[in-house]
């Protein structure tokens, strides 16, 4: 089953801006793909798009080796969900992180998120990814 073409520029939207403002911490790329009125439903980041300048900044200060690799992602209608695994430095485990973006007028309106710390052993040997 394809996309719509709506569903396309969806995808696009979010994974341009995953190769444009997260995978580089370029806050100066975000009022491409983020609407001003931006909300935000991680406690850690204040809503609007101006904090999230502003917290990208702060994560490229601390962790400037920092890498997103995107596992998989989907689209339905409005949404697109990404999956992937950032890491804070290189040889870091990271965290295995979704993402939940939602695009209204072809920008990113509204983001929810979860993450978890990447481990490895224990009773499940399968990959988080």
């Amino acid at each position: 089953m394809g996309h719509t073409p709506d569903e396309q520029r969806n995808l696009d939207l979010v994974l341009g801006m995953f190769a444009n403002v997260l995978e580089p911490m370029d806050s100066s790329a975000v009022d491409r793909f983020i609407d001003v009125d931006y909300v935000q439903h991680n406690p850690m980041v204040a809503p609007g798009r101006e904090a999230l300048k502003a917290f990208l900044d702060h994560i490229k200060r601390q962790s400037p080796e920092a890498a997103h690799d995107i596992k998989r992602a989907f689209v339905d209608d409005d949404h697109v969900i990404v999956h992937y695994n950032v890491r804070r430095w290189p040889g870091d485990k990271g965290f295995a992180v979704i993402d939940v973006f939602r695009v209204e007028n072809g920008l990113i309106k509204e983001h929810w998120d979860v993450l978890q710390d990447v481990v490895t052993g224990g009773p499940n040997s399968n990959s988080q990814f």
